[in-house]
């Protein structure tokens, strides 16, 4: 199934992704790779990770504190944030995007 990230999650991607390289040369690209895996795994197994809120559904990262929150929608996966785990719970619940 196709992953389609909304433009809120791909500025928290890169905003990530730049505070890591800032920390440690390349470090922000292997949370990229991780990323991409994630939803590589969520576009192959769908329905695997438990629901964050309605129909929404959540994949913690495994070496970052970050999750991605998506649903699923008729013929993709829509990526609604690449959230801290730490950080401003339910942030993202009032988008315009959803």
């Amino acid at each position: 199934m196709r992953v389609v990230f909304s433009n809120y999650a791909k500025l928290e991607l890169e905003d990530a992704a730049r505070f890591y390289n800032l920390q440690h040369a390349g470090l922000g690209n292997r949370f990229k790779v991780e990323v991409k895996n994630a939803a590589l795994r969520i576009a192959k197994y769908p329905t695997a990770w438990s629901n964050e809120s309605g129909e929404v559904r959540k994949y913690l990262l495994h070496k970052f504190p970050y999750k991605l929150l998506y649903s699923i929608e008729s013929d993709h996966i829509f990526i609604i944030a690449v959230a801290h785990q730490h950080r401003k719970p339910n942030y993202w619940v009032e988008r315009d995007e959803l």
